[in-house]
């Protein structure tokens, strides 16, 4: 049996999945269970003080495993800042773990920070870091900013909107987190557990080439797709499931 843990970016909570989560538990097999955790400051933990380390968020997530009696070993999906959380894990914890999957992620002292995030959205992440805006309007920006879907999925927007008025992240939340992100660095070597990498070639927040160059840092393969935003979540879900069951076949 294998726990199927699925972190997701700064500021985003574990109702961002959308139907990636019952589909995945549908798709997974017999015996394998899959949990979607929040990390501090987001989610179901929306009141509590974001860590400006991504290793204490880390912490948190193992413990919170402890606590609901999720058994390893995990197999972590990790999007954008949930990527890193994930290759910390592993990197500390490689022995819990059955595999690691990174999505969209960026590393600092890989990647300059035009590449982590592009010159084209700086002015619209700006605007959404500013207290204040209405939560409707930042998360259809959000979505704007991370979806290449166009229109906008109206049934995905609503989610986001309920997930911003059920939960909202503190303006303070949001800076924490990115202080972590900028701050967290990787190791010279890659963890001693199966790795994953996925990426997006039209990925309009972060460069491609962020993926790019940590497949090449650690000589491992990277899986493109070719049309998809920095949400592979929303864009494209099942080529997304597709990977990620393709890799628990290939190393579970």
């Amino acid at each position: 049996m294998t726990t199927w843990v699925l972190l997701r970016g700064l500021a985003r909570e574990a109702g961002h999945w959308g139907e990636v989560l019952p589909m995945l538990r549908e798709r997974v097999p017999a015996g394998d269970a899959v949990v979607a955790l929040d990390t501090p400051g987001n989610g179901t933990l929306w009141q509590e003080r974001s860590p400006m380390r991504v290793e204490a968020m880390v912490a948190s997530c193992r413990a919170r495993l402890a606590q609901q009696g999720a058994q390893p070993p995990y197999l972590l999906a990790g999007l954008s800042l949930g990527g890193m959380v994930a290759l910390d894990w592993a990197a500390r914890y490689a022995g819990e773990l059955a595999g690691c999957a990174l999505a969209n992620s960026s590393f600092a002292g890989l990647s300059p920070f035009w590449h982590r995030l592009r010159p084209s959205a700086y002015a619209q992440a700006l605007a959404l870091l500013r207290p204040g805006m209405d939560l409707r309007t930042r998360e259809h920006r959000v979505l704007l900013l991370t979806s290449n879907t166009r229109p906008v999925d109206a049934r995905t927007e609503q989610r986001w909107i309920a997930c911003a008025q059920a939960h909202p992240v503190s303006h303070a939340n949001m800076l924490r987190q990115l202080v972590a992100a900028a701050r967290h660095r990787i190791a010279r070597l890659p963890p001693a557990v199966p790795m994953l990498l996925l990426a997006s070639r039209a990925d309009r927040l972060v460069s491609v080439r962020c993926s790019q160059a940590l497949a090449a840092h650690w000589k491992l393969p990277l899986h493109l797709h070719a049309s998809a935003g920095h949400d592979l979540a929303v864009d494209d879900p099942h080529w997304l499931l597709d990977q990620l069951l393709s890799f628990r076949a290939h190393d579970g």
